[in-house]
């Protein structure tokens, strides 16, 4: 579904105010120009599909478009419409203003993409752009579609470390632009869907106001924006926290071992230097965002950018992509500060890698180290979702089979076969760079003419190294290391005419390079460890005449999209190696051309543009997605409505969850993991108890505590429960058996014995070996002890429960309803419901169960049977009996019975309740219930009613507090009118 449609909305539609306390909120979408609304206000309930098809309509999705009318169909097909739209020729047609970004292919002035993906730098092959803005390429339609449904260009910021250029100052007011290649800017020259403009820093010191004003103007012709850094932050943001930290961690290359407390002190100088940089990159996006503009924060230099963007405006739309490896979490858990850049990182709506493995160790990261959940989709926190999803970088392959047909590179690669004439050509193209392998690709060669004499006067190796960071001293090393065995085995296998490996320590021009690939039989590509290598895709657009191999390590990033044409190496055997290089010279031709056919269809196809498109078209579903399937933020509790609104009820009604509501907080454990400890053992707030005291004296003030922890760990008090009398626990015994063993098979798991249920609790463990042994308890458990028992078995994020059929919270609200009627003897009505817990999800229907006007079917005899037809509950208490209650069939449902509720998480069932320190009869006597047919319990208004989440982003709650902390001190805020205001002042 091509979500970058422009889209206007009437101007009358309006964002609901957060402070509404209608019953039933309103459901908008606001939406900007270029892209689908950044903003969906949902109601309290979930979205039905009568919704969606409404929003939809209202955005103008209708069948002049062919597209989907509901959001119900899956994201897959919607990308799949958007991909055929994308690839349909009789849509849009590509044309270019008068004054090009770059020149055309074939050009001298083109730059290639060989110089490396993800350092940023400015080292490798170069080329001039021309006058006139990179955005110059615009959409024209060729009349298949109206007018109005003509795409218009989306805006995108690309934000990367380095701007694309060099900078070279000429005067006091002049500049000189070069453009410069890389891995990120080879890929993005073929995007020319969106209006981009680039944001990242120049790459000079510029200190001048002046300077650099006349830097900026310049920049800002061809469509760059600078972020001016000082040459302290360079140093010690990118030299330091970025090419000495996280890109050798990213590499598979450990921190280095400090004997000193100096080199300590300044890592953390480094990473606070990182962090300024960031922001200041962030100020600077900032400036340049326009509403519906996607942001693309590229690469580990800008991990900390998503979070301050987001922070400044959470409805932009922004995505982050890794052009480097992302290492196993145990390569990834030594970094110290390691949770903060995660943390960063995930408030991007979408997080991109180039394959399926960097995704994963990702999501594995923030499992192990975050303790956060992880889904096929992404991360989830709290409920809201970050996606992580692999996407393969391309070229533009055009560019490259377009330069081969000029006459520049026809003449150069005429002069290449004239002087390698009658020997087999192989290449190496790669950075002068530890993690490229040229020694072991060196010494793999001198095997393999060691071993087969007869091919030393019959092949030759080109070694194009471009050099990079040569004032580094572990490059420094790596340079004379590799001079040394180049020159000891053109020493050993060389004549006066001839050597093996011609070595250049330097780039070429792009028409150089072209015809460099064309006249190559094997490229040799060796890498240790590599984020994609796109070397390997420009080889591969080059060879569609000569059809050469192609040797690739299976460290790179490209073996996984290239694998089925290549020949698979791992550089680090160079016996195998040695092995590929004879099947690769030695190999017939139909193979040859049978694997070029594949990786040539992949090239072409999996471009630049296409890779861009891709991403952006999952940003924007992403972000629908997410909207339509995610519950609200709730606003922050109104705490001095909500006191104006207790003082001025008559039956007030407060109900309170236990866990990290009641509970003291733990003392964060700085930047280890949890506590097992000091977590278990549960505190009950000190702030609390005098504020339990002034509010239980008040006879107008009900209080209930619910909680499914055992009665030893609550406070002391006479407690009543209220789940079902005579519940068959005879299965208890066989699954603590069971329970207890996986808890001996679980380092770190516990089991936690209810009064209704058992609970195998994981959360301390390793979270990917408890999901294993869960699956492995769950079939154990159906399969034996439980296998006839009337018990549910509700599997939460981190624990296993089995408890009796129909224990739950949900259940237990209608029978503290009773209770709390008939031991008071209420004879009015409540007026007033605060609801306040740290619920987990499956259990927040508690607080749609007090919402006013929303209707409720009812399980009327508890036993999965419900009354036809079915009945809105009104909230009123009933006869003792199910019978009586059949009998009359009449609307006035009694609140006796149980709700039908979807299994709930293992935290949150079989509860306690606790009401003003009394203890609960049994029931109410048929006597009783007389007095009660058909009188009201809840006389309820929306504006008197606070559901409220603790600690919880995303809830079915109207309000939200961050933690006890605020829950003390809002009960505090409400016992302070005891004492401020006469009593007969209060209702």
């Amino acid at each position: 579904m091509p979500y970058p449609l422009s889209i206007k909305l009437p101007e009358a539609s309006k964002e609901e105010d957060c402070d509404n306390d209608s019953a039933h909120r309103r459901f908008s979408i606001s939406s900007t120009p270029g892209g689908l609304g950044s903003r969906l206000q949902l109601p309290s309930r979930p979205v039905s599909l009568t919704d969606e098809e409404a929003a939809l309509h209202e955005l103008g999705y209708g069948p002049n478009l062919s597209l989907t009318p509901s959001f119900s169909t899956s994201r897959v097909e919607r990308l799949l419409r958007e991909r055929q739209l994308r690839r349909s020729n009789s849509l849009y047609n590509l044309e270019s203003r008068e004054n090009r970004p770059i020149k055309q292919p074939g050009d001298d002035a083109a730059a290639g993409g060989a110089s490396g993906v993800g350092r940023g730098g400015a080292d490798g092959r170069r080329a001039r752009a021309e006058e006139g803005p990179v955005t110059g390429i615009k959409f024209e339609s060729t009349g298949a579609l109206s007018a109005k449904h003509v795409r218009e260009k989306q805006r995108l910021l690309v934000v990367a470390n380095r701007l694309p250029v060099s900078a070279t100052r000429k005067g006091e007011s002049s500049w000189a632009l070069e453009l410069s290649a890389g891995g990120l800017v080879s890929a993005l020259l073929g995007v020319r869907q969106f209006e981009t403009r680039w944001i990242g820093w120049p790459g000079v010191n510029v200190q001048d106001d002046k300077g650099q004003k006349s830097l900026s103007s310049a920049l800002e012709e061809k469509g760059f924006i600078p972020v001016f850094l000082d040459e302290e932050t360079v140093d010690q943001y990118y030299n330091g926290y970025c090419n000495n930290v996280l890109w050798p961690l990213f590499h598979y290359i450990g921190l280095q071992q400090e004997d000193r407390l100096a080199a300590t002190r300044s890592l953390q100088s480094q990473f606070s230097a990182y962090k300024r940089a960031n922001r200041l990159f962030a100020e600077v996006v900032l400036s340049q965002y326009q509403d519906g503009d996607v942001v693309w924060c590229h690469d580990y230099h800008l991990m900390f950018l998503p979070k301050f963007l987001k922070e400044a405006n959470s409805r932009m739309k922004l995505g982050w992509f890794l052009h480097t490896p992302f290492p196993s979490s145990e390569i990834y858990r030594t970094l110290p500060l390691r949770s903060e850049l995660l943390k960063a990182v995930l408030t991007a709506d979408l997080i991109g890698f180039h394959t399926y493995d960097y995704a994963r160790h990702f999501v594995s990261a923030c499992t192990r180290i975050l303790g956060l959940e992880g889904t096929p989709e992404g991360v989830e926190d709290q409920g809201k979702l970050t996606r992580v999803a692999a996407f393969p970088i391309g070229i533009d392959s055009e560019r490259f089979i377009k330069a081969l047909e000029t006459d520049m590179v026809r003449s150069h690669i005429q002069k290449l076969r004239g002087r390698f004439a009658g020997r087999k050509v192989m290449l190496g193209v790669d950075r002068l760079d530890m993690i490229k392998g040229i020694p072991q690709k060196l010494l793999a060669f001198e095997k393999f003419l060691e071993e087969s004499p007869e091919w030393q006067d019959k092949v030759l190796l080109v070694q194009i190294a471009v050099p990079t960071r040569t004032d580094v001293h572990e490059y420094q090393r790596l340079t004379s290391q590799v001079h040394e065995i180049v020159g000891r085995i053109n020493g050993r296998f060389g004549t006066l005419g001839t050597v093996p490996i011609h070595h250049l320590d330097r780039s070429l021009e792009f028409h150089e390079l072209c015809a460099l690939y064309a006249i190559t039989d094997v490229l040799l590509v060796t890498s240790l460890r590599d984020g994609m290598n796109l070397v390997s895709y420009e080889y591969v657009a080059c060879q569609n005449t000569k059809k050469g191999v192609l040797i690739l390590s299976e460290f790179a990033g490209a073996a996984q999209s290239l694998g089925a044409g290549a020949i698979l190496i791992n550089p680090w055997n160079i016996s195998e190696v040695a092995a590929s290089i004879e099947d690769a010279l030695t190999m017939k031709e139909v193979e040859r051309k049978e694997r070029h056919r594949h990786n040539f269809m992949h090239v072409t196809t999996h471009t630049a543009q296409v890779w861009a498109d891709t991403f952006v078209s999952e940003l924007n579903d992403t972000i629908v997605e997410a909207e339509l399937r995610t519950l609200r933020i709730p606003p922050w509790l109104p705490l001095e409505k909500a006191v104006e609104k207790f003082q001025e009820s008559k039956n007030r009604l407060l109900i309170l969850g236990f866990n990290a509501t009641m509970t003291a907080q733990v003392e964060a454990p700085g930047r280890r993991g949890p506590d097992q400890i000091k977590e278990m053992k549960l505190r009950l707030h000190a702030g609390l108890k005098d504020a339990f005291n002034v509010l239980c004296m008040d006879p107008k003030t009900t209080m209930v505590i619910l909680s499914g922890s055992e009665r030893s760990v609550l406070d002391e008090g006479e407690w009543m429960t209220t789940m079902p009398e005579h519940l068959n626990m005879d299965w208890v015994e066989s699954v603590q058996l069971v329970f207890d063993y996986f808890c001996e098979r679980t380092p770190r798991s516990y089991v936690e014995a209810r009064e209704t249920s058992l609970v195998w609790n994981y959360k301390y463990a390793d979270v990917e070996f408890g999901r294993v042994q869960a699956r492995d308890m769950l079939q154990h458990l159906w399969t034996g002890p439980i296998s006839n028992a009337a018990v549910d078995v509700v599997q939460g994020s981190k624990s296993v429960e089995v408890r009796p059929v129909g224990v739950s919270k949900g259940a237990a609200i209608d029978r503290i309803l009773l209770e709390i009627v008939h031991s008071r003897h209420m004879t009015t009505p409540i007026d007033y419901v605060l609801c306040i817990g740290h619920f987990l999800s499956k259990d927040e229907d508690i607080y749609t169960f007090f919402e006013p006007e929303l209707p409720f079917e009812r399980d009327i005899c508890g036993n999965g049977k419900t009354l036809e037809p079915k009945l809105p509950f009104d909230r009123r208490i009933g006869t003792k009996g199910c019978e009586r209650i059949l009998a009359k069939n009449s609307n006035k449902v009694g609140v006796t019975r149980s709700k039908i509720f979807p299994l709930l998480s293992p935290e949150r069932n079989g509860s306690h309740s606790k009401s003003d320190d009394r203890k609960f009869s049994e029931g109410p006597s048929d006597e009783e219930s007389g007095k009660w047919e058909g009188s009201s319990v809840l006389d309820l208004k929306g504006e008197n009613y606070f559901s409220c989440a603790v600690g919880r982003k995303r809830s079915l709650a109207r309000y939200s507090l961050g933690s006890s902390e605020e829950v003390v001190g809002f009960l505090k805020a409400i016992t302070k009118i005891y004492t401020e205001v006469p009593p007969g002042l209060i209702h």
